[in-house]
């Protein structure tokens, strides 16, 4: 998405980033737990691992949240205003 001064698009860039991050994060968390010999250990990354993987949801609800509001501004600004 590129930026644009309005509806909010900034922010979603910003959204866009921090889902990548948190994806590399819950990715390494995943390759932790598989080198672990230790079963608390592996179930601890594992753990960290959907934890990522659970924000990442909220981050992209967020997103398409922000996407369906520009679009509905967008097409309420279309609308014949009722005087």
């Amino acid at each position: 998405m590129e930026p644009r001064e309005c509806g909010g698009r900034v922010m979603l860039k910003n959204l866009s980033e921090e889902i990548r991050e948190c994806y590399r994060h819950a990715e390494d968390c995943s390759r932790k737990a598989a080198a672990q010999t230790d079963p608390n250990l592996k179930e601890d990354f594992l753990k960290l691992e959907r934890r990522w993987l659970f924000l990442v949801r909220s981050y992209e609800f967020t997103e398409r949240l922000g996407d369906f509001s520009v679009e509905t501004k967008r097409n309420a600004d279309k609308l014949p205003k009722a005087y």
